[in-house]
């Protein structure tokens, strides 16, 4: 861009991309402000604490800025392996970051300073060429982020401890002639009892689970999903490194 008065010319600001880690104390609201961010649900999110566990990617475009932000679990004391996996994962996710934004309160659920926000991070991360193409959202793959979606409906289901104790996984993916998807995941909890909480009186429970968890997949996939869970017992899933890997966390030593 060329300045006639002066005969300066002036080099084009180029295109910015850059990580944000969210970080902050367990329910302070990161995964809603996320969303709010990207304008689009790419994270879980409910009530109840220390509900994201491993690292969770949001993409978005503002002007030239590509921000990729970083939904970490709660950082707080950890007790059980489980959660010193989840604030190892947590203060990774920031050291890695260009910009950490520190949450303390929250009104992304009314959108207020969101878009503040939004332009302030854009202006300040680095300058260089976008990671994503643009119309990405999320760097999660389909498989994972339907385990979440189906692991947020036992979470709004079910309010005693049990959520904490179990996880999902997608055991297979098979795209129909129809159009449509079909869908298994498996639901492992530690104990017997744990799984007849889930499985509800008559079944109840795991049909309401997987009716909500199938609507919102297909909202997501914008087309029809046939979704069947199944809920099985692995004593000491919480102690076995290969279900760390399936969740993205690291499997700390003792």
């Amino acid at each position: 861009m060329s300045n006639s008065g002066s005969g300066l010319s002036v080099a084009p600001a180029g295109p910015r991309c850059g990580f944000v880690a969210v970080i902050g104390a367990p329910n302070v609201g990161k995964s809603t402000l996320v969303n709010a961010l990207v304008g689009a649900k790419v994270t879980i999110v409910t009530p109840k604490v220390q509900t994201t566990r491993a690292i969770m990617r949001g993409i978005a475009i503002e002007g030239d800025a590509q921000l990729i932000f970083v939904d970490t679990p709660g950082i707080f004391s950890p007790r059980r392996r489980l959660d010193r996996a989840m604030v190892a994962t947590a203060w990774s996710g920031a050291h890695d970051a260009d910009i950490v934004a520190l949450m303390v309160l929250i009104a992304a659920l009314s959108g207020n300073g969101v878009a503040e926000v939004k332009a302030w991070l854009a202006a300040h991360v680095p300058e260089g060429p976008w990671h994503y193409p643009e119309d990405q959202i999320t760097d999660a793959p389909l498989r994972a982020l339907a385990a979440e979606i189906t692991r947020e409906k036992i979470y709004l289901r079910l309010h005693q401890e049990l959520p904490y104790h179990s996880t999902v996984e997608t055991e297979s993916w098979q795209e129909r002639k129809d159009g449509s998807v079909r869908i298994e995941q498996t639901i492992y909890v530690e104990r017997e009892s744990q799984r007849k909480i889930v499985l509800g009186k008559g079944g109840q429970a795991i049909k309401s689970i997987g009716a909500q968890a199938r609507k919102e997949i297909a909202e997501i996939l914008e087309r029809p999903v046939h979704l069947f869970l199944f809920v099985k017992v692995r004593e000491g899933w919480s102690e076995d490194p290969e279900r760390y890997r399936e969740m993205g966390l690291e499997f700390p030593k003792d």
